[in-house]
């Protein structure tokens, strides 16, 4: 059972332990929340630029790392509110501390490049390929064979490798409304490591459906696989075509992470790919606050705990304003993980 806590312990003594052989991946949502001079929550301040929810992000998992046994980080993109050199300074200044500690990887969202151009020239000079090879963990990253991908370059689609409860994985992570030769890349990726078990991380996927025409639309509009795009153009694609392009065809990929829709805030849909294996598509993106998510593989029970946790406040999630409902902040998925042999044992 979850237990909630009132301290702000520093081994997250709010949260219970995992049980033996289980494992946590983590997923961060979206981190918009800067303050200081020139940002969008606080345009007229002269106070230094600043972010205290993904501060906290990270000094939680640095700190849980051992005790809620975290193998993988994967922020879901909009890293930053206004792709400008300070807010990048401020995130690397946070996400940096994860180096040498944990493999993780980040989806490029469209807050992450100039829109709509997709320049993403400000986050490969921060996160570059470079800066990662020298992990054993980190596979690669999409490489321009043209001029006009080079945007896509560079780290800014990637792949990580690890192993946990016996298991291994590979790790995509895919820039917002990815191209066709970029899915195509991914696509070579997932056949060529198929013996693994796969994830994806992305920043658009679940949301509204439909680009809305009115604000209560981004709230109240009918939700779903998205059909729009905000970056790439007519060159992009909308997340119903990255699942009939990719996610659906591969019968290794077992989870589709997602941030981008704050107003739609939590969501899932569990679909079966051509293979008759169940994707789970999960959309967290919880306004940029304190909440993050964890997922919990727990493989003797061939489940997976989901867990959202603010580290700010160090408490778990148990509603927010468009999504009230419990159930859909804590809850269990089914993801095989053991065949029947190992389990008679």
């Amino acid at each position: 059972m979850l237990a909630v806590g009132g301290g702000a312990s520093a081994h997250a003594a709010d949260l219970d332990l995992p049980p033996p052989g289980a494992f946590t991946i983590v997923v961060i949502p979206d981190t918009q929340g800067y303050f200081g001079e020139k940002t969008k929550l606080t345009p007229d301040s002269k106070d230094p630029v600043t972010n205290p929810v993904l501060a906290n992000h990270i000094k939680w998992i640095r700190e849980s790392l051992k005790d809620q046994n975290i193998v993988f980080v994967s922020h879901v993109g909009d890293v930053v509110d206004k792709n400008n050199e300070a807010q990048w300074q401020v995130a690397q200044s946070h996400l940096d501390g994860l180096f040498g500690l944990v493999p993780f990887g980040l989806a490029v969202g469209n807050h992450d490049v100039n829109e709509p151009s997709s320049d993403a020239s400000l986050f490969q000079r921060f996160y570059p390929a470079d800066k990662f090879r020298r992990f054993e963990w980190y596979g690669g990253s999409f490489e321009a064979r043209r001029p006009d991908q080079h945007d896509f370059a560079n780290n800014v689609n990637s792949f990580q490798l690890f192993s946990a409860g016996g298991m291994e994985f590979v790790f995509l992570h895919l820039e917002c409304n990815a191209p066709d030769e970029v899915l195509e890349w991914a696509g070579e990726v997932l056949t060529r490591y198929h013996d693994r078990r796969a994830l994806i991380s992305t920043h658009m996927d679940l949301g509204i459906r439909k680009k809305p025409t009115t604000r209560e639309g981004y709230i109240s509009d009918p939700k779903g696989r998205m059909e729009w795009v905000k970056v790439h153009g007519a060159r992009g694609n909308t997340a119903v075509q990255m699942w009939q392009k990719l996610y659906r065809k591969h019968a290794n990929l077992g989870f589709v992470f997602s941030g981008d829709q704050s107003r739609v805030t939590a969501m899932r849909i569990s679909e079966p790919g051509d293979h008759g294996n169940t994707v789970h598509a999960l959309l967290s993106d919880y306004m940029s606050a304190g909440p993050l998510r964890l997922y919990r593989f727990i493989p003797r029970q061939n489940k997976v705990q989901v867990i959202t946790y603010d580290t700010t406040r160090r408490e778990l999630v148990r509603r927010m304003i468009y999504v009230p409902d419990p159930a859909q902040h804590q809850f269990m998925l089914d993801y095989p993980m053991i065949v029947a042999a190992a389990q008679s044992r």
